[in-house]
C-alpha cells in the first residue's frame, strides 16, 4: 500500500509511521519537515500537497491543534485556531484527498479522548474533537469509490504522559502499540464511519 501520514514525525505519528513502513511505501507529511510540506489549515496547501503526492491507498491525519485554556480566558479567535486547524484542516483533507485515492482507498482522522471524556481547560479542543466524530459518521454515508473514513480517539498516550498527566489525573495512560492497532484496524480492515475508540 501507499500511505500518506500526514504529522508522522509527530509523538504518535512517528511510531505509526515506523510501524506502516515495515510492509507499506509510506509517504510523510508535515508543516516543517517531511516529504512533503502542507498547512491543513490553507486548502490550497492541501491541494499542492496531494498534486505532489500523486495515487493513494490510504491518508493518515496525526496532526491539528486546538487552544487549551479556561473558558473564560479564550476569545472567539482562540475557538477559531482549533476550527481552522484540527477540524477544518482534517474535513478539507477529506474534501480534496478522496480525489487522490486509489479504490477502496481509506482516510483516517484523529481526535481524541476529550470528546466523550473532557478535562478542564479543553472546551475547544473538545468541542473540535466532537465535530470530528460527527462529520466522520455523515461523510461515510457519501463518499464514493469504495472510500473509506474513519477516526481514531485515543486517550493519553504513554509516550506524552509526562507532558500531560497533570491535566488528566486519574487517567491510565494508552500502550502505545494499542493506538498504532486503531490505525492499523481503520486501514487494514473494513469498517467505515467509525470512531475507534482507544480509551483504557
Amino acid at each position: 500500500m501507499r500511505i500518506l501520514i500526514i504529522g508522522g514525525h509527530g509523538t504518535i505519528g512517528k511510531k505509526v509511521s515506523a510501524h506502516f513502513s515495515e510492509d507499506n511505501e509510506v509517504l510523510i507529511a508535515g508543516r516543517t519537515n517531511g516529504d512533503f510540506l502542507v498547512d491543513i489549515e490553507d486548502s490550497s496547501s492541501i491541494s499542492k500537497m496531494f498534486e505532489e503526492t500523486g495515487k493513494l491507498d490510504a491518508i493518515i491525519c496525526i496532526a491539528g491543534e486546538a487552544k487549551w485554556a479556561n473558558f473564560n480566558d479564550l476569545s472567539e479567535d482562540d475557538f477559531h485556531i482549533g476550527l481552522n486547524s484540527k477540524l477544518m484542516g482534517q474535513v478539507n483533507l477529506v474534501r480534496l484527498g478522496q480525489k487522490v485515492l486509489n479504490p477502496k482507498g481509506s482516510i483516517t482522522l484523529t481526535t481524541g479522548i476529550l470528546a466523550d471524556d473532557p478535562v478542564v481547560m479543553t472546551t475547544s479542543a473538545a468541542m473540535v474533537n466532537g465535530g470530528i466524530h460527527s462529520f466522520v459518521q455523515a461523510v461515510a454515508l457519501e463518499l464514493e469509490n469504495g472510500t473509506r473514513v474513519n477516526a481514531v480517539s485515543s486517550g493519553m498516550v504513554e509516550d506524552a504522559y509526562e507532558k500531560y498527566k497533570d491535566y488528566f489525573p486519574g487517567h491510565n495512560p494508552i500502550p502505545m502499540k494499542n493506538v498504532i492497532n486503531g490505525y492499523v484496524r481503520s486501514v487494514k480492515g473494513k469498517g467505515n464511519g467509525e470512531v475507534i475508540r482507544i480509551y483504557d
